[in-house]
């Protein structure tokens, strides 16, 4: 199991918490998604490791910004 944890910016509401929960969800070999509003922090488990680059693209897709790590 890998687990990778990623900074988020621009989420200010539960309803950002949920599209970012949703599109990354969506990205495959994701197997658990968790998102704290408060910290902006992104913690993403998958079986395998999972590219950055297709996390990153998730979390545009939901209309947020992965911060530089």
């Amino acid at each position: 199991m890998s687990t990778a944890t990623y900074t988020v910016k621009g989420m200010t509401c539960g309803h950002c918490v949920s599209s970012v929960k949703e599109e990354v969800g969506g990205v495959a070999g994701v197997t658990g998604v968790d998102v704290d509003l408060a910290s902006g922090l992104l913690t993403v488990t998958s079986d395998n490791e999972v590219d950055a680059a297709q996390i990153a693209a998730a979390v545009e897709e939901a209309g947020y910004e992965v911060a530089n790590q």
